[in-house]
């Protein structure tokens, strides 16, 4: 019979640092789905929620091949009849690259009240700057 490993206490989340300029956006968002959810530790357990905050800089800069740029579509409806928008990748590149990022990390992720909560983990900014400074963030290697 196996045993169950169960944390003892309170894990404080560390903060961690993911430049995201000349990425691929599939790898990359692997990568902090992981982190958002622990996986990095020793200590993971499934349904537990021991992960990290995660900092994206450059999203603007992320790298895709030009065939990409135009096949790749967002979706959304407003909940109206005929409410449908569809965007393409290179129009969300200059507008929102925060929610490409944003969308690729949540497919990642578990779709139910825990997923919802380690997205709030997830700050993402389109520059090089962000306010996060105090935190003290390492960076993801």
């Amino acid at each position: 019979m196996e045993k169950t490993y169960v944390i003892k206490g309170k894990v404080e989340p560390n903060w961690v640092l993911v430049d995201a300029s000349q990425q691929n956006l599939g790898r990359l968002a692997t990568r902090i789905a992981s982190v958002l959810l622990g996986k990095h530790k020793p200590t993971y357990t499934p349904g537990v929620d021991i992960g990290d905050y995660v900092i994206v800089i450059n999203a603007s800069q992320l790298a895709f091949s030009p065939k990409r740029l135009e096949t790749k579509w967002y979706h959304r409806h407003s909940g109206y009849p005929g409410g449908l928008t569809s965007t393409r990748l290179r129009d969300m590149m200059k507008t929102y690259p925060e929610r490409v990022v944003r969308a690729a990390v949540w497919g990642m992720l578990p779709h139910n009240r825990m997923g919802r909560k380690l997205l709030k983990r997830l700050k993402i900014y389109a520059g090089n700057e962000h306010p996060h400074v105090a935190q003290n963030p390492r960076p993801m290697l």
